[in-house]
């Protein structure tokens, strides 16, 4: 039995499904748009990417070329001597530490904080749920200031110790809603019931079943969290006094922000360490720039993946 096929024809549409003129002015009009879109994000590439690259070029440049603005985008009679310099300076590598131990607890606590309360807020069946989200955004809201945070963290004992840099800022209201968010759109709630069934309690549902499927939040808190630790300085300028326990960036404002090495700073050097600073004064800024923000910058490009997807899907449901 043969079968008879038989193309209408629609007058104005050609083998594309459309008038071949329109076509090539919607595809024009397309690349268009796309070509723009493309400039504007090659402009803000630039615009980001340009002072990144004058810093790294400046520390390696000598100091009278960086003083008569001849850099650009590379070095200019290229020299070491600021990153010598920021090695014979004692106080950078203790702070170094210290900011890699505050980034890393802080970081640790913070994110259980978060996720310990973000799951149970998360549950639909929680007592006092509502209460307890309306609180948490008052807080978010309005806070009691420095001053109460001060007395609290003087009751508490923790001035000039290093729980002053972790604790404080451990609890972010911002995270528990993002966490809550993610838990609410991800975790599948006939998963949860079924493990119940099975006789998981709340902890061992969280642990084995809750985290291996959140791993793109917990990615997106951690890094949220280490970025805040490891910029933070406001903590160790009001709640530390002995300069073992200063973060980098605290270093990093002396040399910077008040534009010259301090006293306390050039404790402990000879005066030929002290000349040598004082002549590479300006290369060591650029280098400790560098060497301040050479931790998150390899973070983050190994987090990005993650923290896209966390950012994403998190924010599908309130």
């Amino acid at each position: 039995m043969a079968v008879v096929t038989r193309s209408i024809d629609v007058p104005g549409v050609g083998a594309r499904g459309s008038n071949p003129r329109q076509w090539r002015h919607e595809s024009r009009r397309d690349r268009a748009v796309l070509s723009g879109i493309y400039l504007v994000l090659a402009l803000v590439s630039i615009i980001i990417l340009y002072p990144l690259i004058y810093i790294v070029a400046a520390s390696f440049s000598s100091a009278s070329a960086v003083i008569s603005n001849r850099v650009w985008l590379w070095p200019v009679h290229p020299t070491l001597a600021g990153y010598l310099g920021v090695l014979d300076f004692p106080g950078v590598w203790q702070s170094y530490l210290n900011s890699i131990i505050y980034t890393v607890f802080g970081t640790l606590l913070s994110v259980s904080l978060s996720v310990l309360a973000g799951w149970p807020l998360s549950r639909p069946h929680l007592v006092g749920k509502r209460l307890v989200v309306w609180l948490l955004l008052f807080a978010f809201l309005f806070s009691g200031g420095i001053i109460p945070l001060y007395l609290v963290v003087k009751d508490l004992g923790m001035l000039n110790t290093r729980l002053a840099m972790i604790v404080p800022p451990a609890l972010s209201i911002f995270s528990v809603i993002l966490a809550r968010s993610f838990f609410r759109s991800t975790v599948p709630e006939e998963l949860v019931e079924a493990a119940q069934v099975d006789g998981a309690g709340e902890f061992a549902v969280l642990w084995r079943i809750v985290l291996p499927m959140s791993k793109a939040v917990l990615v997106v808190l951690a890094l949220i969290f280490a970025v805040g630790q490891w910029n933070s300085y406001f903590y160790g300028l009001i709640f530390l006094d002995s300069q073992s326990l200063y973060p980098l960036q605290l270093v990093l404002r002396e040399v910077l922000v008040l534009n010259e090495l301090s006293p306390s700073s050039l404790s402990g050097l000879s005066p030929q360490q002290i000349a040598h600073f004082q002549d590479v004064q300006t290369l060591v800024q650029y280098a400790l720039i560098v060497v301040g923000s050479l931790p998150m910058l390899i973070l983050y490009p190994v987090a990005q993946r993650y923290f896209v997807k966390g950012m994403r899907v998190g924010s599908l449901k309130g």
